[in-house]
């Protein structure tokens, strides 16, 4: 659905009639569309940062209420900042700002309404649900996984590992053994850019492939060359690849996927700035922690939206001042050795299943006190738990790796530690020699990676 809305602006700009400046604007902006309906669809989104966006679009001669903002070109202006939470209310705004028909969307508009279409679809439930269904070619170039394939694959019978090795297993060493000029093309590239500027790491926050992630590696090379002066800024941070340009809350430098040489260079420029705003978020966790107790207040990278430092500071300070509103009777150390989240779209606190706490940010304080109080035993057995979880998980992978002689054992973040330590041992009971060699990603669904991955379910049937 969104595909075709992006696609109808870009034919609605015409872009042999735009002068260069107008087209590089509405292709900026599409991009930017892009991204914001790409977050919405994303599981586990909590938020997404509004986005301003300008389109050049023909103009209709008989709208004269908007005659006043044509431009010589025959196009007028079209200023807007999306600001919704979901994908039909994002995209009816969009259609709405550039005056294009929204006759089509009323039985979209109607069905989402129903009492039926507000029960939750997706979840742990569902997981393959998503509001957006994109070209082929759009999870080929993003790395993203395509879910109507998923879908098609859940549909299925599913077959035991050993049928399924038996019929992938050579697509998978014919693809993994191409991929090897590539794989080491971008170690060696990663290599030289960490040294050359001296990087802590680079990392990506999509599953691209090497391909592509050689691309933007080659990429940063490229305007490290142009611009030599302002990538020495870079010096001592995590370079991330991901959906948007900036620094998350972590302090790493994000570099958009998407984004231009020139709005990189912007972000290398702005780093001073940037590194002094993480400074006073830290300055701030440091005064939140020694309020509540001594309690850690961390990042948590994740599967969905980066949080940018921006807003990441705007809720940690708004949240010291409501503490500082209040005295609480805490003991200086009493929550020494836990952690805790804040968020800005929780109205109550919890505690996660691994131990650490989910704090809304305008949570009242004495009621905070009390949970945190209360429930300060619960965490620390959930984060001895996890501990023991996480140290037999890597003891196991180990033992998996080497008794199967793998070149690669990993897992995707959704894949948890009680899931991930029988997986393994179940591997190791069945020693088929078809893995012998290859690299394994315990996942959700069986799969053929691009490059020669191979994707198994963590719950494979014998």
């Amino acid at each position: 659905m969104s595909l075709r809305i992006i696609l109808l602006l870009w034919n609605c700009q015409s872009k042999r009639s735009l002068c260069n400046s107008l087209q590089e604007v509405n292709e900026n902006s599409l991009k930017r569309l892009n991204g914001y309906l790409e977050n919405l669809q994303k599981p586990g989104t909590r938020s997404v940062q509004p986005t301003k966006l300008t389109f050049y679009v023909r103009e209709i001669k008989d709208k004269e209420d908007i005659q006043k903002d044509i431009l010589p070109h025959g196009f007028r202006s079209v200023s807007f900042t999306l600001q919704t939470k979901d994908v039909l209310t994002t995209v009816m705004d969009v259609l709405k700002s550039c005056s294009l028909s929204t006759e089509h969307m009323k039985g979209l508009k109607a069905s989402s309404e129903s009492p039926k279409s507000r029960q939750p679809v997706a979840g742990h439930g569902n997981p393959f649900y998503r509001p957006i269904k994109w070209d082929k070619s759009y999870y080929s170039f993003t790395g993203f996984r395509d879910p109507e394939q998923e879908l098609e694959q859940a549909k299925k019978v599913e077959p035991t590992l050993s049928l399924w090795l038996r019929n992938h297993e050579k697509e998978a060493t014919k693809k993994q053994n191409a991929s090897v000029p590539q794989r080491e093309e971008l170690k060696r590239l990663k290599k030289e850019l960490c040294q050359k500027f001296a990087l802590e790491d680079i990392r990506w926050q999509r599953s691209w492939g090497v391909t592509h992630r050689c691309c933007q590696l080659q990429s940063l090379s490229r305007l490290s060359q142009q611009n030599p002066e302002a990538v020495l800024n870079l010096r001592g941070h995590t370079i991330i690849f991901t959906d948007q340009s900036g620094m998350n809350a972590s302090g790493h430098v994000m570099l958009g996927t998407m984004d231009v040489h020139h709005q990189w260079t912007k972000l290398f420029v702005s780093l001073p700035s940037y590194r002094s705003l993480h400074q006073q978020t830290e300055w701030l966790k440091e005064r939140i922690s020694h309020v509540l107790g001594g309690i850690q207040v961390i990042d948590i990278e994740r599967l969905g939206p980066v949080q940018p430092i921006e807003e990441h500071f705007s809720i940690l300070n708004t949240f010291h001042k409501r503490l500082l509103a209040r005295r609480l009777a805490l003991h200086p150390r009493s929550l020494q050795g836990l952690a805790m989240t804040l968020e800005n779209d929780r109205s109550s606190p919890s505690l996660h299943e691994m131990g650490h706490f989910i704090i809304p940010a305008t949570c009242e304080p004495s009621r905070l006190q009390t949970f945190l109080q209360s429930m300060a035993w619960e965490a620390r057995q959930r984060i001895k738990h996890r501990n023991q979880l996480q140290a037999e998980e890597e003891e196991v992978l180990l033992h998996c790796l080497e008794g199967l002689a793998l070149r690669n054992l990993s897992k995707e973040p959704s894949v948890r530690h009680n899931q991930m330590i029988p997986c393994c041992r179940r591997l190791l009971e069945v020693r088929s020699p078809l893995m012998e060699g290859l690299r394994v990603e315990v996942s959700h669904f069986y799969s053929v990676m691009q490059d020669g991955d191979l994707c198994i379910p963590w719950d494979w049937k014998g």
